[in-house]
């Protein structure tokens, strides 16, 4: 069964606001939580950018469901304050947290001044990064020079059972990859036939029976006008290939590249619909692919209508296709 979860967009919103979206996700039947991490949002149009280890432990506070984040170790953030913060977060609320690490995105990494790498130099940071927090979360003491340094670091919090370590994995090589290290991946939604070439990579490379969790990117209002309207204004500085969102390394370079992006540029990237049955139908194909979570992010603002009527009208109808296919087994 997929438990449907609601993303937590710091780049959109305050955290304040979104302590009570979470709290009114969870009162509508969403099944857990995704957190962003950014320094800058994509695009000043969105205008925010809480600091998500903090806003976690508020959030986690105020709900019952399970939490996760994706965030990118080696540069902005040391591993070993990652794996100190993971570590907390799982102390205090046990088997509730999971963390996705990503090789990361220049206009949040860059603030440090260090060169940005190529990406396989990031992916092997990456890599190194995951075997340290791996090794403090196990209760080592961990000297590593390397890509990145750690002298003596040594957990003394640590949770009863340690958090999954999931891969952020968009395209199938870098599923195969992470199949060979990560405890699961996280991806974003992409054309059933494209989306399924991810899946099969990250299983027939070692993932087989890991954890699989999805992102989708959507937006819902009562008009199909609106739906379309909000997504451009919100998200159209996001639609672009993964190499270009990780090597821009201002907002305002996003801003300027998607100037000449139009409404229906968005099609490809946002799932753009007023009619919940159709939202469904694209549910009801990921569910197929066997994900454990499917995370629903609805980028325009109107955050409180699509927690209301999905809690009503789309929540309820997936939770009862996945009970008809247990009860046939």
């Amino acid at each position: 069964m997929a438990h449907i979860g609601y993303q937590a967009s710091h780049e959109q919103f305050a955290p304040s606001a979104l302590i009570k979206y979470a709290t009114m996700a969870e009162q509508a039947g969403f099944r857990a939580i995704n957190s962003s991490d950014h320094f800058h949002p994509w695009s000043e149009s969105q205008g925010q950018s809480g600091f998500s280890f903090a806003w976690l432990g508020a959030a986690m506070q105020a709900t019952h469901i399970p939490y996760g984040m994706v965030c990118s170790p080696g540069q902005r953030y040391h591993p070993a304050i990652i794996a100190q913060a993971a570590a907390t977060l799982a102390e205090m609320f046990p088997d509730r947290f999971w963390i996705a690490l990503g090789s990361g995105e220049a206009i949040n990494e860059t603030i440090t001044g260090q060169k940005w790498p190529a990406k396989p130099e990031r992916n092997a940071r990456l890599l190194e990064c995951a075997q340290i927090i791996r090794r403090l979360f196990a209760g080592e003491t961990v000297t590593h020079h390397g890509l990145v340094t750690v002298e003596n670091a040594k957990l003394y919090t640590r949770p009863q059972k340690p958090p999954l370590i999931l891969c952020a994995a968009v395209t199938k090589e870098t599923a195969a990859w992470a199949a060979t290290w990560a405890d699961g991946i996280i991806t974003v939604h992409k054309p059933h036939k494209q989306l399924k070439e991810v899946v099969d990579a990250f299983r027939n490379n070692g993932g087989e029976g890991k954890p699989m969790y999805l992102k989708v990117q959507l937006s819902y209002a009562h008009h199909y006008d609106d739906a379309l309207q909000g997504a451009h204004e919100q998200w159209r500085a996001n639609i672009f290939q993964g190499s270009v969102l990780g090597d821009m390394p201002t907002t305002a370079h996003f801003d300027a590249a998607a100037e000449f992006v139009k409404p229906e540029d968005l099609k490809d990237m946002v799932r753009i619909s007023a009619d919940a049955d159709e939202h469904i139908n694209w549910l009801q194909q990921d569910v197929s692919l066997g994900f454990e979570k499917i995370i629903l992010h609805n980028v325009n603002r109107d955050q409180e209508t699509f927690i209301r009527d999905f809690g009503k009208l789309v929540l309820p109808q997936l939770m009862h296709d996945t009970d008809e296919e247990d009860q046939q087994f």
